[in-house]
């Protein structure tokens, strides 16, 4: 219902993702900003388990479809259950840091209410469990 359309920005972008927009409505890794700012996951297997266990902690979140994944990038987007609203989120795999940065960002709207910030927490709960 509200889907709105991908964004053009999508992807890893000299070594790096997105930077969010001035809403509230995105969180990233790769922020600064106390605001948008949120933890990368970290990791201690190797990358390819990691990714695994990526993959396994966003499939069992539900309402969900992997659009891309490769050796060190996945890209999932996230339908609300209620009104049908999708948030675009990405994962960038550095295994030198061995961390996970993300982004995580609404498609339309100007607040999520906290929700991209609370998903990638679920996620990284999820993630550390596996």
């Amino acid at each position: 219902m509200f889907a709105g359309t991908r964004p053009a920005n999508i992807g890893i972008q000299s070594g790096k993702l997105a930077a969010c927009p001035s809403s509230p409505n995105c969180v990233s890794s790769f922020s600064q900003d106390a605001e948008h700012k949120i933890e990368p996951l970290g990791y201690t297997s190797s990358q390819s388990e990691a990714m695994v266990k990526l993959q396994g902690a966003i499939e069992s979140y539900g309402k969900t479809k992997i659009i891309t994944a490769t050796d060190n990038y996945l890209y999932a987007e996230f339908t609300s259950a209620l009104m049908g609203f999708v948030d675009d989120v990405e994962f960038l795999v550095d295994d030198e840091a061995k961390v996970i940065h993300v982004r995580s960002a609404s498609r339309l709207g100007e607040s999520d209410m906290g929700v991209n910030r609370s998903r990638i927490e679920a996620i990284r709960t999820q993630f550390n469990q596996l």
